[in-house]
């Protein structure tokens, strides 16, 4: 499956149970066994779970692979492995704790809004190759001061 449409699968997925703060990694520079490193936040255990659940539905449903997923039983922390890409949904401490960002976010991918329920899902705007120019998100547009 293209990397992109897969973590455009992830990324949909996660936003359908309310994942917080999704940040989505290109990791090809820093190793050979998978190309994106995406990391979400969710509420409590049953949340995790719940996002690990339907990342692993969305994905199988559109035809990819569910290498493993790891700690479910407790849901503090799932990590749900597809193969070119590494889902890390932890619950916030734990993530602030471990800091993954660190370690695998040299390069972000910038996401954005897709046309599909109101601009709620996101989509990949670059190809893998040009992640290089992807190191920040585009500013926001200058908002416009009304005269009265």
């Amino acid at each position: 499956m293209d990397i992109r449409k897969l973590q455009r699968l992830i990324v949909d997925a996660l936003e359908d149970v309310k994942a917080q703060d999704i940040k989505v990694f290109n990791t090809e520079h820093l190793t050979a066994l998978f190309e994106r490193v995406v990391i979400a936040s969710g509420t409590s255990n049953r949340q995790t779970k719940a996002l690990a659940a339907s990342v692993r539905d969305k994905v199988k449903a559109a035809g990819g692979d569910i290498v493993s997923i790891e700690g479910e039983d407790v849901g503090e922390w799932v990590l749900v492995d597809t193969g070119d890409a590494i889902v890390h949904i932890m619950q916030p401490a734990l993530r602030q704790y471990y800091n993954l960002e660190e370690i695998w976010g040299e390069k972000p991918v910038r996401l954005k809004a897709a046309g599909t329920k109101a601009g709620a899902k996101a989509s990949v705007e670059d190809d893998a190759e040009d992640a290089e120019d992807d190191e920040a998100p585009a500013p926001a547009p200058a908002r416009r001061k009304s005269s009265k």
